[in-house]
């Protein structure tokens, strides 16, 4: 029996390629007007920031998503004007937010879940701050019961340790709870070597040749008939 549904945000709520692309984008052309820098070479900085902020980490946690964080590394390692980071990092995340449109049929799916009784979180890696304003954005926040981030667990999926805290606020069995992602191993493995079922949502058929052992979901209307029995 399931009692507990617990969704990823990123690639599940919303497409994130989509909206990561236009925030690219606006933040490539920033780098051209401010720092005279091309795509490629805005890019090489940047991947030598994550990278430095990596090692500095020691090894993946939430920080390591902080977009400000790493905009600050890439100002500094490259001499260029710390008053530039403020405006990067608004301007990566309000592209991307207000780019950010919900999956489709997941409200429909919130909303009947929600009245057959289910206990509805997230599971998410990053710091908690945007992930609240993308279900802000994507008018979901107000189905989900609670919240788990990496950044409260100071664990990234798949540990086991993240998921484990999802079941603790739930308040139900590890095998009670159903777990939905688009992320074979952080998502999908996680959970199910947490003890949760899961449910890996994925719209590219191509993408699931070789994995037919996972279950699997392309449509929202999906899920209802997987929990709703």
């Amino acid at each position: 029996m399931i009692r507990a549904v617990i969704f990823d945000i990123d690639n599940t709520l919303y497409s994130y390629d989509n909206c990561h692309k236009q925030a690219w984008n606006a933040l490539c052309e920033y780098a051209q007007r401010s720092f005279s820098m091309d795509a490629q070479q805005f890019a090489a900085c940047h991947d030598a920031a994550a990278e430095i902020l990596m090692r500095r980490l020691g090894g993946a946690c939430a920080a390591m998503h902080d977009r400000l964080l790493r905009y600050q590394v890439l100002l500094e390692e490259n001499g260029l004007g710390l008053e530039h980071a403020l405006p990067m990092s608004e301007l990566y995340w309000g592209t991307l937010i207000a780019a950010a449109k919900p999956s489709p049929g997941i409200s429909d799916c919130l909303t009947a879940l929600k009245a057959g009784g289910c206990i509805l979180g997230i599971g998410t890696n990053m710091t908690i701050d945007y992930q609240l304003k993308k279900l802000e954005a994507l008018h979901l926040l107000q189905y989900f019961d609670f919240v788990v981030s990496s950044e409260e667990t100071q664990a990234e999926k798949p540990s086991p340790r993240l998921f484990a805290h999802c079941a603790c606020k739930a308040g139900v069995p590890a095998e009670q709870c159903l777990y939905v992602g688009d992320n074979l191993k952080n998502d999908i493995m996680g959970a199910r070597n947490a003890g949760m079922q899961a449910v890996w949502y994925c719209t590219d058929d191509e993408a699931v040749q070789g994995h037919s052992e996972f279950a699997r979901i392309s449509h929202f209307d999906q899920l209802l008939k997987l929990v709703l029995v």
